[in-house]
C-alpha cells in the first residue's frame, strides 16, 4: 500500500485546553467558581481551581520545537504551535500530517480528571467536570464532528457519579471516557472492588462506552529509585498498563462484564505478548488457585475486551498476529514529545512495511480496529478516497511546518495579535 492511499485514525492525541473554555459551559450560578488560567509574576500560565493549581505543560506541547529545547520547563500559549490549543489549526495540522480522525485526551485536568479529585469542594468539582465534558463534546469535537472521536473525563471521586456522567455523555454521542489505570494510587478502591466499581462497569456496558486507560496516571505504582532520572518514568510508564490489565483480567471485571471494553492508551503493544504468555502459563500451571475464565485462556479473555495503540513499536509489530491483529491500533500523540509531525504517515508506513504488514494488516491497524472499537464511522461525510493521506494533504499545502524555537514562536504569536 502506498502512503498516499492510507487512512489514519489516531486514538491518542491531546488538547491543551484554551483560555475561556469554561465561559459557555458553566452554569451562571457557578461561573465565579470556574477554573481560571492565571499568568504569574514570571509570565507562566497555570490553571487555578479551588485550592488546586495545575502543573505546567512542559513536554505536553513541544511539537514544532527543536528537540534540544524540549524539557519539563513550563511553557505558555505564546510558545506553542497553535494546533496544540486552536481547533481550526489542529485540523489543518491533521491534514498536513495525513490524519483523518483523532481522539484527544485532556491536559490540565489530568488523564482521568484527577485535578478535580484534589479539590475540596466536590459539588463544584462535579459542576466543572460536566462543564469540561460539554466543552469537549460540544465545542472542541463539535466544531469538526467528522474529525474527532469524543472523550469524557469522570468525576472520579464517586463511582455512582461516574456512572451517571457516563450515561449523560453517551446520550450526547460520546462513547469513550478516560479512567485511572490504578485508582488505588489515588486513595480510591481498586478495580477488584465490585461493590464500588460495579455500577461504572455496568454503565459502560449499557451505554457502550469504552474505558480508556492512559499511561501516566499510575506513576505512583512505580517505586523507582528516589535519585533516579526522569528517564525512569518516561521509559517505564508503559509498564503500568500491565499492572492495570492484571487488575481487570484477574479480578472480577473482565469475567463479570463480558461487554466491557478497555483501550490501553499510549502504552504501546510490546508488553502484551510476554504478559499474555505469562498469564496463560500461570493459569495452566497454578491449578490450585482455581481460576475460572469460562473455558477460555486468560489471553483470549483479554483480547475480547481490549484495544492497544502504539506510536512506534517496530519489534512488536513483527508479533502482531501473536498479539492479535484485531486489537492493535495506531496513535500520533500530538502535540506531545512522542508525536510525529508532519510526517506521521511515512513514519508508521515504514515501520509496518519493515515488519512485513500486508495491506489488510495496515488497514486494520491504521483505522479499522479503532473505528470498530469506538463505533466511529470515518466515511460518514466523505468517500474513502477523500479520507486518505494524499487527499488530506492536498488540502493543507499552505500549512507551515517550520521548526521554531520557543522565542520564535513567541515572536510570531505576538506579531499576529
Amino acid at each position: 500500500m502506498n502512503v498516499e492511499d492510507m487512512v489514519l485514525v489516531s486514538i491518542d492525541d491531546h488538547v491543551i485546553e484554551p483560555p475561556g473554555m469554561f465561559d459557555q459551559h458553566v452554569p451562571a450560578a457557578w461561573r465565579d467558581r470556574a477554573p481560571q488560567l492565571i499568568t504569574d509574576e514570571v509570565g507562566i500560565q497555570r490553571w487555578h481551581f479551588d485550592d488546586s493549581i495545575a502543573g505546567s505543560m512542559g513536554l505536553n506541547a513541544v511539537v514544532g520545537w527543536p528537540k534540544d529545547e524540549w524539557g519539563m520547563d513550563p511553557t505558555t500559549f505564546a510558545e506553542m504551535r497553535p494546533g496544540a490549543y486552536d481547533i481550526h489549526e489542529r485540523v489543518r495540522d491533521m491534514n498536513r500530517n495525513g490524519i483523518l480522525g483523532s481522539m484527544c485526551f485532556p491536559s490540565f485536568v489530568g488523564f482521568a480528571g484527577n485535578f478535580f479529585l484534589q479539590a475540596k469542594d466536590k459539588e463544584a468539582s462535579l459542576v466543572m467536570t460536566r462543564a469540561y465534558n460539554d466543552w469537549h463534546i460540544d465545542e472542541w469535537v463539535g466544531t469538526y464532528p467528522d474529525r474527532f472521536i469524543p472523550l469524557a473525563v469522570p468525576p472520579i471521586w464517586d463511582a455512582q457519579l461516574v456512572a451517571d456522567e457516563m450515561r449523560r455523555v453517551a446520550a450526547k454521542g460520546c462513547q469513550a471516557m478516560t479512567m485511572p489505570e490504578l485508582p488505588h494510587v489515588f486513595g480510591l478502591p481498586s478495580y477488584h472492588n465490585m461493590e464500588y466499581w460495579g455500577p461504572v462497569f455496568q454503565a459502560a456496558c449499557d451505554a457502550q462506552v469504552v474505558l480508556c486507560m492512559h499511561i501516566g496516571g499510575g506513576f505512583q505504582a512505580l517505586k523507582t529509585a528516589p535519585d533516579g532520572p526522569i528517564d525512569n518514568l518516561i521509559v517505564l510508564a508503559t509498564q503500568v498498563s500491565a499492572l492495570a490489565a492484571q487488575d481487570l483480567l484477574w479480578g472480577p471485571a473482565f469475567r463479570s462484564y463480558p461487554d466491557l471494553k478497555v483501550a490501553w492508551s499510549e502504552g504501546g503493544i510490546g508488553w502484551i505478548p510476554f504478559y499474555l504468555d505469562r498469564c496463560d502459563r500461570h493459569f495452566e500451571n497454578q491449578k490450585w488457585l482455581h481460576h475460572d475464565f469460562g473455558g477460555k485462556l486468560p489471553s483470549e479473555v483479554f483480547r475480547e475486551h481490549s484495544l492497544a495503540c502504539f506510536v512506534s513499536d517496530p519489534t512488536s509489530l513483527k508479533l502482531r498476529h501473536d498479539i492479535g491483529i484485531e486489537i492493535i491500533a495506531w496513535e500520533c500523540d500530538y502535540p506531545h514529545s512522542d508525536s510525529v509531525f508532519p510526517n506521521a504517515a511515512e513514519f508508521v508506513h515504514n515501520e509496518m512495511a519493515l515488519a512485513g504488514c500486508s495491506d489488510s494488516d495496515i488497514e486494520k491497524i491504521s483505522w479499522e480496529n479503532s473505528c470498530r472499537f469506538f463505533d466511529w464511522d470515518p466515511f460518514r461525510n466523505r468517500t474513502r478516497a477523500e479520507a486518505t493521506v494524499g487527499h488530506l494533504r492536498s488540502l493543507a499545502t499552505d500549512v507551515d511546518v517550520t521548526i521554531r524555537s520557543r522565542h520564535e514562536w513567541r515572536e510570531l504569536y505576538n506579531a499576529v495579535r
